[in-house]
């Protein structure tokens, strides 16, 4: 008790010397206390860690006539508690951002859904062979020739036939920047 009196003092004076010793001599049993709450070893090292620090850094604080293991245990549990709210801080936040991410990109499906419906209402307007040919051209991916060898109509026929497609599509879509091509690629797996 007299020895470690004097330890405590020498500690409040800043001497790093009687600091090792008391860190030698309670680490051991703080790093247990510690661990019984974190239940994570890596976590429990470096909080216990840090008390010492925070121990050494406010040792002008120590009450000699008080328990200065009473502190310590104190600042561990403090330091634990912060822990686990900068914990939860950080997971909240990280919930926060992947709910964001999972409405946006739900937010983003249902508008290409939107558009999708559009497009295949304009394709279904459109006269019964403006749409066979742009039906075989965009799903079927037959080039113009192919279609009017199929078709028994000249290629011209089918530029024309494409260009009143592409033009009803157009004017449905005109307000908006769209990316036909990439619709015409959902489109192959929906049914017309």
């Amino acid at each position: 008790m007299k020895d470690e009196l004097l330890l405590l003092r020498n500690i409040k004076d800043g001497d790093q010397v009687s600091f090792k010793v008391f860190f030698k001599a309670t680490y051991p049993a703080l790093f247990g206390y510690v661990n019984s709450y974190a239940r994570n070893r890596v976590l429990a090292e470096d909080i216990t860690q840090q008390t010492y620090i925070k121990f050494w850094e406010h040792r002008e604080k120590i009450d000699i006539d008080n328990s200065p293991k009473s502190y310590l245990y104190t600042i561990a549990y403090n330091s634990f508690l912060d822990s686990k709210k900068r914990e939860q801080k950080e997971r909240s936040y990280i919930d926060q951002l992947h709910r964001a991410a999972i409405e946006e990109e739900t937010n983003e499906k249902e508008k290409l859904e939107l558009k999708l419906e559009r497009l295949q209402k304009v394709i279904e307007s459109l006269p019964e062979k403006c749409k066979k040919i742009l039906i075989m051209n965009k799903m079927e991916g037959l080039k113009y020739k192919e279609i009017a060898d199929k078709l028994d109509i000249s290629v011209k026929t089918v530029e024309s036939q494409m260009r009143i497609a592409f033009q009803k599509i157009r004017e449905s879509f005109k307000n908006e920047e769209i990316i036909l091509w990439m619709l015409f690629g959902r489109l192959s797996g929906c049914s017309l």
